[in-house]
């Protein structure tokens, strides 16, 4: 359930960015090798990522998160029940792509079609 978390998604696009790095026709020769030292650690904080967002292969809940001394209490959380995986999966990306539209929809609406300028 990547998809749901923020904090997983971060790390996995660091580690496609460093991958895109890694691999370009232009790096040095060992830097793959640098990128496989680097997919280790990540490996590591994936795993300790996963255990703080508590997802699951059935059911996720949002990750936890900690108050701080004099902070309000976090509000419980509670766990959501994962029946298709992949229906999940396409749900998110459909939510995700008409979210986008929307947001560019929004931007293009603000633009003056005579300077281009975004009012």
């Amino acid at each position: 359930m990547w998809h749901r978390h923020p904090e997983l998604i971060w790390e996995l696009s660091a580690l496609h960015l460093s991958w895109l790095a890694a691999y370009d026709a232009e790096q040095n020769a060992a830097a793959p090798l640098g990128w496989h030292r680097d997919f280790a650690d990540t490996r590591q904080r994936l795993r300790e990522w996963v255990a703080t967002s508590g997802t699951r292969l059935d059911r996720d809940r949002p990750t936890r998160q900690t108050s701080w001394p004099g902070e309000e209490a976090a509000a419980p959380v509670d766990e959501k029940a994962i029946g298709d995986r992949d229906e999940d999966f396409v749900r998110f990306v459909i939510d995700e792509v008409n979210k986008r539209k929307r947001a560019e929809d929004n931007f293009y609406a603000g633009v003056n079609p005579e300077t281009g300028e975004v009012g």
